[in-house]
């Protein structure tokens, strides 16, 4: 894993390079509470030579408020898919329900050298502490519009995707067997890491993709009451990530790394995805108790029926012997 310096910048909210892109992301799981994804915000930028590069906004790969007509028109540059559903304050990836994921896509691919994001988000939900579900992603891939298991996304992509793992996939394997870490491999949880694919590279879950992680960093993101930031920033092959978590408006370094490839003619999205262990409500279908009692009472009403009717046919018996004598 790749060294992490923790120096802090303070964040500047009137940068105009950068565009929201507002994504609520409510994710279930067991795992994961929900996901409130609020906002990626792509910019456009462009060098000549060693001058200081000119930014601007690119609005057809933003994703802001109010959302109108988010996934609902083909005139619209975004997608849902899966259980993300689209209000005027958020998109919301996946409710705080198991088994569940959803997904938002740009629909127009990127054709820029260069561009930086800004994702607003919050992750929420009722699951305990050490169950805090699977995680949601940001990707910058050739691919688009396809479920899959990283994450909500189809695993061998080809591209870019930096992932917000809430659950430790490999931590609770090695307590099973009772192991544990080494301090100076330890992580804790949520973590934010990202990974370039080819097409050929699978994203190996029961490690917490670590085999194949750029770096990363831990990043406490869950039920918080203040607003959280992540900010990803390519430009001229360095991969840059910062995160701002701790409601002091400044960004922290996450991962700067140089020389990491990325083709123009890609799409941005965001996916999410709950685990089996979600302690949210299920939507349809009743708990294991609701389904006991209304057996057992089901049982009972059948006895009762049984009986009475046993009554009455005994004594329609009896009235009809004594009318013969």
């Amino acid at each position: 894993m790749a060294a992490v310096s923790w120096s802090r910048h303070k964040r500047n909210s009137k940068s105009n390079q950068i565009i929201l892109f507002s994504l609520q992301t409510m994710t279930p799981f067991k795992l994961l509470s929900s996901f409130i994804l609020l906002i990626v915000t792509v910019g456009y930028c462009f060098a000549d030579g060693d001058h200081e590069m000119e930014e601007f906004l690119k609005r057809e790969y933003s994703l802001t408020k109010p959302y109108q007509a988010v996934g609902s028109l083909s005139s619209s540059h975004w997608e849902l898919m899966g259980d993300a559903m689209v209000t005027t304050e958020q998109v919301r990836l996946t409710p705080d329900m198991q088994s569940r994921q959803g997904a938002v896509w740009s629909r127009l691919p990127c054709h820029l050298n260069d561009w930086e994001m800004q994702v607003h988000f919050k992750i929420h939900g009722k699951g305990k502490k050490n169950l805090n579900g699977d995680g949601l992603a940001i990707w910058y891939t050739k691919e688009r519009m396809q479920k899959g298991p990283v994450f909500g996304n189809e695993d061998n992509f080809t591209g870019l995707g930096l992932f917000v793992d809430t659950y430790p996939n490999e931590e609770k394997q090695l307590e099973a067997q009772k192991k544990r870490y080494t301090p100076s491999t330890q992580r804790v949880f949520p973590f934010v890491l990202a990974m370039v694919g080819n097409g050929t590279i699978s994203y190996d879950h029961e490690r917490d993709g670590r085999p194949t992680e750029l770096g990363g960093c831990n990043a406490m993101v869950r039920n918080l009451k203040h607003d959280t930031f992540l900010f990803i920033r390519y430009v001229r092959r360095r991969l840059t990530v910062m995160i701002d978590i701790d409601g002091q408006h400044e960004w922290r370094d996450c991962l700067d790394l140089p020389g990491v490839r990325l083709p123009k003619g890609f799409y941005f999205g965001a996916t999410a995805i709950t685990g089996d262990l979600s302690v949210g409500r299920t939507e349809e279908g009743m708990s294991g108790l609701a389904v006991f009692f209304t057996v057992l009472f089901s049982m009972l009403g059948c006895i009762f029926l049984v009986v009475v009717g046993l009554l009455l046919y005994g004594h329609w018996n009896e009235s009809r012997r004594k009318r013969f004598y």
